[in-house]
């Protein structure tokens, strides 16, 4: 038995290794997170997406890695598509129903995107002088999650556009 801590000895054994493993995992992600840092820096389309609101490093160099210039999709709604972004359709008889998103696709990638999307539905109640006009218009009417998942198949398409034609991303002023 342990003297000092009143824990058996063996169950001391088990934290001490715990603890170096969890002490040796934190330096891993962090320096895997310096290292995805500096190929963002270095990498012209994942530059190009981080002007993108809600895109970070992470996300940037992922899409970046996964997609290059995004040529092999026709359109921003195909790249949104493959993703598994935009509604299940349910049509039928001429009355056009949508549903749940497909979950098509990468979905690692379309984790980040949502992910990312969701500080910018937080930023509409937190800061809503700097929230965009359109995401604080959809929140008036839908539901929060729903509006992040439309956002996330928004940002989808501007990153395309962004990677097509190889420009930083300028917003849509009115």
């Amino acid at each position: 038995e342990g003297k000092q801590s009143g824990f058996p000895e063996l169950a001391q054994d088990v934290l001490r290794v715990l603890s170096r493993q969890l002490v040796e995992l934190h330096n891993r992600l962090r320096w895997y997170e310096i290292t995805m840092r500096i190929q963002a820096r270095l990498s012209r389309q994942a530059q190009l997406l981080q002007t993108i609101p809600g895109v970070g490093p992470v996300t940037a160099s992922a899409v970046a890695a996964t997609i290059g210039s995004g040529h092999q999709f026709k359109s921003g709604r195909e790249f949104a598509a493959w993703l598994g972004l935009t509604p299940r359709n349910h049509s039928s008889g001429g009355k056009e129903r949508l549903g749940k998103i497909t979950k098509m696709g990468d979905r690692y990638l379309r984790q980040l995107i949502v992910v990312g999307m969701t500080s910018r539905v937080r930023q509409v109640t937190n800061h809503p002088e700097r929230a965009d006009p359109w995401l604080t218009k959809l929140l008036q009417r839908k539901p929060a999650r729903l509006a992040t998942v439309a956002m996330a198949n928004k940002t989808a398409r501007i990153m395309w556009a962004v990677l097509t034609r190889n420009e930083p991303y300028r917003p849509h002023t009115a």
